[in-house]
Parts: structure tokens; sequence; C-alpha cells
């Protein structure tokens, strides 16, 4: 079996490039060293090769089926949950009271790529589940906390989101399930929720769901929507599970890949009452909805990574292996075939896999150390570390997932034949990938949220602050070797993203709306390229800096600086057509008329 992780590159990563042993100076941190660290993420590795890529592809083969009114799994899953649980991942970035270890998400990020990596299906019922608690830490009530968190962050329970609806997929100001008061301040809901993740299975001794509903009543719009705890069974005065609460399976999507993470439509209120308990205040759902999406959205964009960077190790062992054609200019037939790893097409296919998935997970770990600074970082520094989040965060889920469809795309064709059967997971792996720019947001949905809102923040302050950090890399790299056209083609990136925001921006209301936003997808491609740029001038300075006294890894980092050039001179360039685009308020689709299609 092909490696599913580079542990190498993840490790140069978080204490490299980033400061993360850093952060033992911080009171949270301060019983932390690497060393702990480096045991944790040794812990996750091997509990992931043994448990969770042992049926990576029998959890694709197997789909959820139900017998007998129960949703059947491959067996192998319940052994891995339970080897996550007893783990203790679960609660790992919790406090210490709570049986936590207090981890900084970073760190935490980096456990759970082990795990989206070796098998992303079996992966998302704690990814799920984790942060269900994260948001319940924040908004629910001691007493909720007690009862609903607890058994989540022991791994007992498992937890979901439950916001969309068969006639409201993103549009979640269309929603209908209703929340009627009862007599003893709980809540009967009646409705139907669709693409539920996790929203049914028998891996867990029970399901706590977070719902969005309107209180019967209540206005509508997104104003109108609440948020709701709702377990699948009732919780007895001892806390355990006790008569079902009514959310019943209505169906299981059959979906092109994620196969082994349940997808279902459920019904609240059939065949008796779904009783679920107001979170926080009526009609601050969606906001509180959106504290567990945003962090969904940094998973999504890291789950993306990994299966790109899986499928890229794939392709990449596969083409040191296998022999086919000379080089152009081998004439003597009689010579034997080359690795086809020694073909200039085979190594560009190669070169996009690694500067994707290397720049994505830089981005997407980069992300998670800003989370890391708004909660413990210094007092001064955490508004700021907050507004670069939020600009970032649309980036980091859009990016990744549409660059590592890509990726896959390439570890195929660089396998051929073989990478479109079932002999290889390269296949598998790019099925899979195909929900991640679709789900927790669109691409448009992340676009014009980056364009229409983030870029605007605070008046444009996330916005400097990023072009400030960027500008930072790039004085700090002056006279490093092996530099100069990384350092060129981002500065020409910046120059061209400024140009473009600087025509667009003041705009807005002479355009309107719905013009303004037309070409929102550009913008994020745009900032998109850039961004990552960033992460790879980062990279390459880093190992620049290392390369002198490196011995054993002196070839990764001529790795780092030649796919610093690489992303510099093929994808660097591409951020002017999205630039002159965005600058020019194009009407060609606005202009189309349905007619016409």
């Amino acid at each position: 079996m092909a490696p599913f992780l580079n542990r190498r590159d993840l490790s140069f990563q978080l204490f490299e490039v980033l400061p993360t042993a850093d952060l033992t100076s911080r009171p949270r941190f301060a019983e932390h060293s690497r060393e702990v660290y480096e045991d944790v993420l040794n812990l996750a590795y091997s509990v992931a090769e043994r448990y969770f890529a042992n049926h990576a592809r029998e959890a694709d083969l197997s789909e959820p089926h139900v017998v007998d009114g129960r949703v059947v799994l491959p067996a192998a899953m319940r052994d891995a949950v339970r080897a996550f649980r007893d783990a203790g991942f679960f609660s790992a970035h919790h406090d210490e009271d709570l049986g936590g270890l207090q981890l900084p998400w970073v760190v935490m990020q980096a456990v759970q790529a082990n795990f989206q990596a070796a098998n992303v299906s079996t992966s998302g019922y704690p990814f799920l589940t984790i942060g269900n608690a994260n948001l319940q830490r924040v908004f629910a009530s001691p007493e909720q906390q007690r009862r609903y968190m607890l058994p989540l962050l022991e791994g007992r329970w498992f937890g979901t989101m439950a916001l969309s609806e068969p006639h409201a997929g993103s549009g979640l100001a269309d929603i209908t399930t209703t929340a009627t008061p009862r007599p003893d301040g709980t809540y009967a809901l009646t409705g139907t929720k669709m693409w539920i993740s996790g929203g049914e299975h028998e891996l867990s001794e029970n399901i706590v769901h977070l719902v969005l509903a309107r209180i019967a009543g209540g206005p509508a719009g997104v104003k109108g929507i609440s948020l709701f705890l709702v377990p699948r069974y009732r919780v007895q005065e001892d806390g355990t599970p006790g008569e079902s609460n009514h959310v019943v399976l209505a169906g299981l999507n059959h979906k092109m890949g994620y196969r082994g993470t349940t997808n279902t439509l459920l019904n609240f209120g059939e065949g008796g009452e779904t009783i679920g308990e107001l979170v926080g205040e009526p009609g601050r759902g969606l906001a509180q909805m959106f504290h567990m999406m945003n962090e969904a959205r940094i998973g999504v964009g890291m789950g993306a990574v990994m299966l790109g960077t899986a499928g890229y190790l794939e392709s990449l062992a596969y083409a040191r292996e296998r022999r086919q054609g000379r080089h152009a200019s081998q004439k003597d037939p009689a010579a034997p075939p080359v690795p086809i790893i020694e073909h200039a097409d085979v190594r560009r296919l190669l070169l996009r896999q690694k500067v994707f998935v290397e720049g994505g997970l830089a981005l997407g770990l980069y992300a998670s150390l800003l989370v890391d600074d708004t909660q413990t970082g210094p007092d001064d520094g955490r508004a700021d570390a907050g507004l670069l989040l939020d600009l970032l965060t649309p980036i980091v889920k859009s990016w990744p997932s549409r660059y590592s469809q890509e990726a896959l795309s390439d570890a195929i064709q660089v396998m051929g034949g073989a990478g479109y059967t079932r002999d290889f997971n390269v296949e598998m792996y790019y099925r899979d990938n195909r929900l991640n720019p679709i789900h927790e947001g669109t691409e448009g949905i992340q676009g014009n949220d980056l364009l229409g809102r983030k870029l605007t923040q605070a008046g444009g302050r996330g916005l400097n602050i990023l072009l400030g950090r960027m500008q930072a890399d790039l004085d700090a790299s002056e006279g490093l070797d092996d530099l100069d056209e990384i350092r060129a083609a981002l500065r020409q990136a910046i120059t061209w993203n400024t140009q473009a925001l600087g025509a667009i921006l003041p705009r807005a209301a002479e355009l309107g709306p719905d013009l303004f936003l037309a070409n929102a997808n550009s913008a994020l491609e745009m900032l998109g390229h850039t961004v990552v740029g960033w992460m790879w001038l980062r990279q390459a300075a880093t190992a620049a800096r290392a390369l002198p006294g490196a011995r054993a890894d002196a070839d990764f980092y001529h790795g780092k600086l030649h796919a610093a050039r690489f992303y510099a001179t093929h994808e660097l360039p591409k951020v002017r057509a999205h630039a002159d685009l965005l600058a020019s308020a194009d009407r060609t689709t606005t202009d189309m008329h349905s007619e016409w299609f």
C-alpha cells in the first residue's frame, strides 16, 4: 500500500515553517513541548494506519444500507472509532478538567489530517462530533453541556449538524422546520432535514443533532432561525439514552464518493414528538451555527488536501516503478524502458500535484494557527488574527477543494489506465473529493462571501493585514538564494490583486449587488492563487535557510525550492486573467438569458 501521508512534510509545515513549538510559551500550553506534539502525531498516524486505512476501500464498496430498520456499516468502522476514542482524540483540544489535553488547534488539525488521509469517510463521524461539541462549548448552557457535550467528548455519543432541507439546500432563509414551545420549556420539532451526514448509524450510543428551525410564529428569513439540541434518543435523568425521540430515517442518499459516511433524509416528529432544547437566545441560530460551519470549512479544505496528498503519493510511487517508453533523445529501441517519472510531462503532472497539495496544507495549517492566535495569542493581536482568519476562511475551504480535484485528475493521468481502475485508490479519492467544492458552502457561496463581505469587513482591515504579512515575508526573504522567481511572481500577483480590487470595490453601489458579485469567483481564484503563492514563498524561504546545513534532508529542501519555482512560473501568472476579469465588471454571465441555453 502506498503511503497516505507525507509525515516529513507535515513536520516541516508545523515546526519549521510555522512556530508551533513556540506555542508552549502561552499559559494554556505551558506544560507541552514539541516532543509532546510529535508523540501525539505519532499516535495519530499509528491509529490511522492500523484502524482507518485498513478499510477505506471496504467503506467505499460496502455502501451503507438499511436492514430491519438499522443502518449497516462495515464492522471495521466500529473498531476505528473506538480506537479514536481510546486515544483521547475526541476531547484532545479541550480543557484538562473536561478530559482533554489542551492541544493547540493547529496540532489538532494535524492530528485529524492523519485520519482524513487514511479514510475520509470514517473520519467524518469524529469530525462532525468534535465540531458539534465545540459549538456547544461556546453557546450551550452548563446543564446542556453536561447532558449533551460531555458524552460527545467521551466519544460515547456522536454529533451532526442539520441545516438543509429538501427544498432549501444552501438557502437557509427558506427552511420550514418548526419548533413549537412545550410547557416545560422544551420544544417539539416537526419537519424534514436533508443531506445530514452521520445522521443515522449504530456506531455510538446516541446521536446529538444540532438543528436549525423556526419557533412557531417567529419572523421570516434568517432572523427567525433558532438552534436546537435534538438527540436521537431522549436523555434520561441518569444521563443514559432512553426512548426514541422520533427522529426517523426517511432515506439514505446514494453518493458518488464519501460513501462510508451515511448521508440521510430525516423526519422530525414522525410517530411522536421530537423534543429539542433551545441553544442560547431565539433567532440566533444561524450566527451560532456559523461557529461550527466556519470550523468545518477549514476542515473541508484540510480534508481535500489530504485526499489530494494520498493521490499524489500513490501516483508518485507508481511513476517511480512503472517503466514505459524512453527519453526522446534515446534512439536505440533495444534500450530498456525508463521509469515514467523520467518523462517531462509526467514530472509536470507530479509537480502540479505537489504544489497544489503542499500549498494547500500550508494554507490550512496557517489558518488553524490563526484560530489559536484568536484564542490564546497576545491580547493586542487577537482582533487582527480574527479578521485575517475571517478573510482567509472562504479561500481555505474553496482553493484546496478545487485544486486537489485537479491534483487527483493529474494522479489518474500519471497512472494512465491503471489509475482509472479500482486496482488503485486514486479513482476513489477523486470521487470522494468531488464533494468538497460543494458541501459547507459551494464555491459560488464562498466567492460571494469573500467579495461581498470579507474584503470590506472592518473597513478592509483584514485585507490590509494580509497584504502587510505578505510584504513582511517578501522583505524577510531578500538575499536568500534561489528565491528570485517566486519573489518576483508573488510581487506581481499582489499588484494585480490590488489593482483589481481597487477597480471593483469602489463601484459596488454603482454596479448593484447582482453585477458586483457576478464575477466573485474570479476574486476567489485571484486571491486564492496569490495566497498559496505566499505559502510557497514561506516554504521556500524556510528551505533556503535550512539547506546549507542539511545533509539527509537536502533532497527534501531542494524539492521545496524547485516546487516554489514551478508555482511561480506555471501558476501565479494565471492570477492576471482573473484580476482583469474582476476589474472589468464583465457582465457576460448576467446578460445571458436563460432561454438562450
